[in-house]
């Protein structure tokens, strides 16, 4: 059922609103008008402005070489489609590792430059300067635990983390002091559901999952992998709620057929 553009507007308190009642989240990414339209219409409660755009709209390997000005550009994109979903923008590798100072004027530029309503960013403690940084100046916060894909090369490999107790450690640590920061929510990236549990009962913020069990406060994929877009793409955490990959590739062999057969366009398709 398509929401109503005077529905109610989410907003980072009805997300914590959600939480206390138990009311779980949902949040897909987004990268273009059109489908932020689609999405924002379903009923989505949260839009990302995904880093991902990086892999799935632009073909690059990670998520790393995407740029401030690709991330702005994606989010205004996506705000002229929404009337009610709270959008959230990915901070891109390097726009705020160096210093909390280069940090906020990232943020900054995103907010008045895309209209977006809140930024993400990738890092537990370390972050912590900045994200408070960043939330004193009125920008809110979201926080991004586990897998973090700018640090792949870091990491070697996205591979389930903090399956060892030090990590796991580490990652309740991280998520209290995102949280005391000034975070409004946190997503967990392939972590072990009992330990997303927990931390998750552990904080007042809202907790996203992407492959973090079903304890979370709300769920994320990425909207290209959830649709059969992309097809080289199939952890464990995947559902494909569609192939329109498949789909698309039969539509355009069938137009291309019609247009050398000179079947399209027909009597009713011309002026």
């Amino acid at each position: 059922m398509a929401i109503s553009s005077r529905a109610k507007k989410v907003t980072t308190q009805t997300l914590v609103k959600m939480k206390q009642s138990g009311e779980k989240i949902a949040m897909l990414t987004a990268y273009d008008y059109s489908l932020a339209r689609l999405v924002d219409n379903a009923g989505i409660d949260v839009i990302l402005v995904g880093d991902s755009a990086s892999n799935v709209m632009a073909g690059n390997e990670t998520t790393v070489p995407i740029t401030l000005e690709h991330m702005i550009y994606h989010a205004q994109c996506v705000i002229n489609g929404v009337d009610r979903a709270l959008v959230v923008v990915d901070m891109p590798f390097g726009s705020y590792q160096g210093d909390s100072k280069t940090a906020l004027d990232s943020a900054i530029r995103i907010m008045k430059e895309s209209g977006g309503h809140a930024v993400k960013l990738e890092g537990g403690t370390e972050v912590c300067e900045s994200v408070k940084l960043i939330v004193e100046a009125g920008i809110p916060v979201m926080g991004h635990l586990g897998l973090t894909p700018q640090s792949i090369y870091k990491f070697g490999t996205y591979t389930v983390r903090a399956k060892e107790e030090a990590e796991a450690a580490k990652l309740m640590e991280d998520a209290k002091a995102l949280e005391e920061a000034g975070c409004f929510s946190v997503v967990f990236e392939k972590i072990p559901s009992e330990l997303a549990k927990q931390v998750s009962e552990a904080l007042t913020i809202p907790t996203i999952g992407i492959g973090a069990g079903p304890d979370c406060d709300g769920q994320v994929l990425v909207l290209h992998d959830m649709l059969g877009i992309t097809k080289d793409f199939s952890p464990r955490f995947l559902r494909r709620y569609a192939d329109l990959g498949s789909m698309t590739e039969d539509a355009v062999k069938q137009y291309v057929s019609d247009v050398r057969s000179m079947d399209f366009p027909n009597e009713e398709e011309r002026y």
